[in-house]
């Protein structure tokens, strides 16, 4: 062995004793773990470990179907063939089918199992009671002189915990090994015993034959995910057990995913990630070019490898450092990397036109700005980038090197040290940008009229949480995640009685804003409050969610996500026929108007916010007014859904109207339209 590979090994060591110190006892506990025995087993009664039992008499299998019967599938299965009802099935059907699991010899401490359900002897004791004494079992355990005999070891195929019987392995195992010999397919038996998986038994899983590192890392990952409220089932963990001992893997990481059925991959893709983030620290992963989002409590990854230049990488990460803490809303990874990215754009622009390709930051100056900006206005113009990629880049850019040097990154002994103070963009070397992400993105009243008429269908039957999220999106105005995200008590009432949705504004940091909405979308709102409430009769009010997920939520703590809707909402608009709209076009020389489909792409959740203020506009709402409604910060902001004409007609410092009373007449869009 090369001194490289003992080091791994010594290294592979330590981490693996590193994963059994992170052990919780009290989950060991929880899951029955004897390290001896290496079997994990699934507490029943656990709300995320376990399930509901079969309510058949004889059957224990746990069952995770959303079906109300709660039948497992085989019972399911057998309901269906014997064309009864439920309460018929349940109360007649006999219990017939294989048991799978052992019990132990009938004979008073006899360490030997049964051989059946039927034939409750261990094998010699059997043969004593059929061949010697040739009595009934009852009649033979009376006997006096019955002794009980000591354990034949265990089974010797590596994952089994079942002791042997006559033989060297457990008689399923000996029935596997001879099935395979006379049909010529056991070709190494020695490799048989170390890679056959255990025999099935519901709500155990065995971690025998598996490596200690491995064992270590499933037993770590389930207590994470425990500790998340995930749910999790011995029937996904089974394969993922039994694909590492096929493949004789030292190491999850190891794993071939290729190898294994698609629905079994997510489980090792989930633990690859939990394993990753073990002994990590945002002060180990800064240092890298990759940063694993998780560690910083962001998804996914930031990636700083597209920045060759030492120095300028080394300060782009420090103000990412910097800036993290501050980042806002759900998802800031993505406007981070963007920004990450303006700078990768940078470097560029200076590996391309400097001989040193830009990696002595003290040669650089004014002209690699200007070369910097004229490769920007190269890319808009051959259509790489739009003018809005162009703007934001130019200012993201601008942004970050200021700020690197106010974090005194310039100053001796700093990365930044000895650039000079040339290298900036102006104000000036903003470009301008046309293009508006907001105005002009609302839908037309046909759209918005079929789409209501047809928002029974959204989400299925039973399924309320996506149609109640995407009405009171319609009603409101608010932003889908602000939605998604809201509390159960978010409904409240001003001085007069009137209904206010009480939210968070996640992107702007202020909590606790309240909304003047109409009666019909309070008793949107307090339908949904009745049917979580049902679903979580034990959660304090003040956790509970509003819209509470369906994943790893045993308690309703969790919402909804603003992906999960948007998934929903495209199938359902994809589902739906043709939107017409009235369009002008050009014939013969003669503009028309003809009714013709609109772009299905644009129908999407966060639309309805920008119909919600376009409506208002056009309403003729006071823009201060409305920039109430919208909870924009600046009245500019506002006036995008405005036109000069508009705006000059309202004068130039329009009256002030209360919100309060605009909004009293709020209905819901498809009430306002039918």
């Amino acid at each position: 062995m090369t001194i490289a590979a003992i080091a791994l090994g010594a290294v592979a060591e330590a981490t693996t004793a590193e994963l059994q110190a992170a052990l919780d006892v009290e989950f060991q506990q929880l899951i029955g773990w004897d390290p001896a025995i290496r079997v994990v087993t699934f507490p029943r009664s656990h709300p995320l470990l376990g399930a509901r039992i079969c309510p058949v008499s004889g059957c224990d299998k746990m069952t995770y179907t959303s079906l109300d019967r709660g039948l497992c599938r085989g019972c399911e299965t057998r309901m269906k063939k014997s064309g009864q009802s439920l309460e018929e099935f349940v109360a007649t059907v006999k219990h017939t089918w294989r048991t799978i699991g052992t019990r132990p010899c009938r004979v008073p401490e006899c360490a030997r199992p049964g051989r059946t359900r039927r034939l409750t002897l261990c094998d010699a004791h059997t043969f004593q009671q059929q061949k010697i004494h040739k009595v009934t079992i009852e009649e033979f355990l009376a006997l006096p002189g019955v002794e009980p005999f000591p354990s034949l070891g265990p089974c010797s195929v590596a994952s089994c915990y079942r002791d042997r019987g006559n033989s060297e392995h457990c008689p399923p195992h000996r029935q596997a090994r001879n099935l395979l010999r006379r049909t010529g397919r056991l070709e190494d038996e020695a490799l048989w015993r170390r890679t056959a998986p255990a025999v099935v038994e519901h709500g155990v899983v065995s971690l025998r034959g598996l490596p200690d590192r491995v064992v270590a890392e499933v037993l770590y990952c389930l207590q994470e995910r425990n500790a998340r409220g995930i749910k999790q089932k011995d029937q996904d963990l089974r394969p993922l057990a039994d694909a590492i001992r096929l493949q004789q893997l030292a190491s999850i990481s190891e794993i071939d995913l290729s190898k294994m059925p698609e629905g079994a991959k997510r489980l090792p893709n989930a633990f690859l990630k939990i394993i990753g983030l073990f002994g990590s620290s945002p002060e180990t992963e800064r240092h890298k070019d990759t940063w694993n989002g998780a560690v910083f409590g962001l998804q996914g990854s930031l990636h700083f490898e597209n920045i060759p230049q030492l120095w300028l990488r080394r300060a782009t990460q420090q103000w990412a450092i910097d800036d993290l803490p501050r980042r806002r809303g759900k998802k800031p990874r993505g406007p981070l990397q963007r920004q990450i990215n303006s700078i990768a754009m940078l470097a560029k622009s200076l590996r391309l036109n400097r001989p040193d390709e830009g990696h002595d930051p003290r040669l650089l100056g004014r002209d690699d700005i200007v070369l910097f900006l004229n490769r920007l206005l190269f890319l808009h113009e051959s259509g790489e980038i739009s003018a809005q990629h162009r703007n934001i880049d130019a200012k993201d850019v601008r942004r970050l090197l200021i700020r690197m040097r106010t974090l005194g990154l310039t100053q001796p002994g700093q990365v930044l040290h000895g650039l000079p103070d040339s290298f900036t963009l102006r104000e000036e070397d903003i470009p301008d940008c046309d293009e508006d992400d907001d105005a002009g993105r609302d839908l037309p009243i046909e759209v918005m009229r079929q789409l209501c008429e047809h928002l029974g269908t959204l989400g299925g039957d039973g399924l309320h949480l996506a149609r109640t999220a995407t009405e009171l999106v319609i009603d409101t105005g608010r932003r889908p995640n602000e939605i998604c995200l809201l509390r159960w008590d978010c409904l409240g009432r001003d001085s007069g009685g009137k209904p206010e949705l009480i939210y968070d504004n996640f992107k702007s940091l202020r909590k606790g804003r309240r909304l003047p909405i109409a009666e019909s979308t309070a008793g949107l709102i307090t339908a949904q409050q009745e049917r979580t409430r049902a679903r979580f009769p034990d959660t304090p009010l003040k956790e509970l969610a509003l819209l509470p997920g369906n994943r790893a939520n045993p308690h309703g703590t969790k919402s909804i996500t603003g992906e999960w809707v948007s998934e929903l909402h495209r199938s359902w608009v994809d589902s739906l026929p043709e939107f017409l709209v009235p369009t002008v076009v050009e014939e013969q020389g003669k503009r028309v108007t003809k009714m013709l489909p609109f772009d299905k792409s644009k129908i999407f959740p966060y639309a309805y916010r920008h119909t919600y203020a376009q409506r208002h506009a056009d309403q003729g709402i006071q823009p201060d007014v409305l920039r109430v409604l919208m909870d924009h910060r600046l009245l500019n902001t506002t006036q995008r859904y405005y036109n000069p004409r508009e705006l000059h007609l309202m004068g130039e410092k329009p009256q002030v109207a209360s919100s309060r009373q605009e909004a009293e007449g709020l209905q819901r869009y498809y009430e306002l339209t039918a």
